[in-house]
């Protein structure tokens, strides 16, 4: 499996991209490993990073409600 931002050729996640971002996130509010998400190792940390900050801001809820 490849990369889906390797292939994509997408250099940087944005946070305020809610709609790519609940693509990584289980139905309990979890982050998917990498195993399941099929991205290499630094989109993965790039995309949990992301999926952080968005909950932080409020963008993302914590939980899946």
């Amino acid at each position: 499996m490849e990369c889906y931002f390797c292939k994509q050729n997408i250099k940087e996640i944005d946070y305020k991209d809610v709609k790519t971002l609940k693509r990584f996130i289980t139905g309990l509010g979890k982050i998917r490993p990498r195993k399941a998400t099929g991205l290499c190792r630094f989109h993965q940390r790039k995309i949990s990073q992301a999926i952080k900050r968005a909950r932080h801001l409020g963008l993302l809820s914590p939980t899946s409600k």
